[in-house]
């Protein structure tokens, strides 16, 4: 079991480590500003299933044989980049503006939420990211470490739902205002084009 200094310690730390600017908060951000609070927040908790299957992989063990494969690594991140490309590609083609009797338009729950699951689940980095990190803050004198690391994970997922919580918060209210506005809404489009293609290059020319 962890220690309540270590808890502590590991939750603030998980904490600044979400706020840092990174593929997952710009996409929340992104998302919610495009398609609202209650969207962003089904985003969120997708990205933080795939949180939980990234911890349980570095808890069994299987995290490290993926580590340790080049090509695994190599398809993953290419596979993601891809899927980041068909979002921007989503959102260049969005359309600008609305008609006077249509409505802000919204995404299904759970199209928001699997986007968020295969968002988090194909960047290979986030693997590689917790098999380096969640061990440091394990010890055998606390016991079985499989069941620190998944008590390690749960604290980073909680930090990671209650930033990225905020974050989709407060990006949904100001794209509520946004939508409203036909040129406002294609400059959104846009940039939430510009951010996708962006973390998809970037994902696929990072190295492991």
């Amino acid at each position: 079991m962890l220690s309540l200094q270590v808890a502590l310690s590991f939750f603030g730390i998980a904490v600044v480590l979400a706020l840092v600017p990174g593929p997952d908060n710009l996409f929340v951000l992104m998302q919610s500003a495009m398609w609202g609070r209650k969207s962003g927040i089904c985003v969120v908790l997708g990205l933080c299933t795939g949180l939980l299957v990234h911890t349980a992989a570095v808890a069994l063990g299987l995290a490290a044989i993926f580590a340790a494969s080049a090509s695994a690594f190599t398809v993953l991140k290419l596979a993601g980049a891809a899927y980041l490309a068909y979002l921007a590609w989503g959102a260049f083609r969005a359309r600008g503006h609305l008609d006077s009797h249509d409505k802000i338009p919204r995404r299904p729950a759970g199209v928001l939420y699997r986007r968020g699951i295969l968002m988090n689940l194909s960047n290979p980095k986030v693997s590689l990211f917790f098999l380096a990190f969640l061990p440091q803050f394990t010890a055998p004198a606390r016991g079985p470490v499989a069941l620190q690391i998944l008590q390690l994970g749960a604290l980073f997922i909680l930090a990671a739902l209650l930033v990225f919580g905020c974050i989709a918060f407060f990006s949904g209210l100001f794209g509520q205002h946004v939508q409203r506005s036909p040129r406002a809404r294609r400059v959104l489009n846009r940039c939430a084009g510009v951010v996708f293609l962006g973390l998809a290059v970037k994902l696929a020319l990072s190295g492991r």
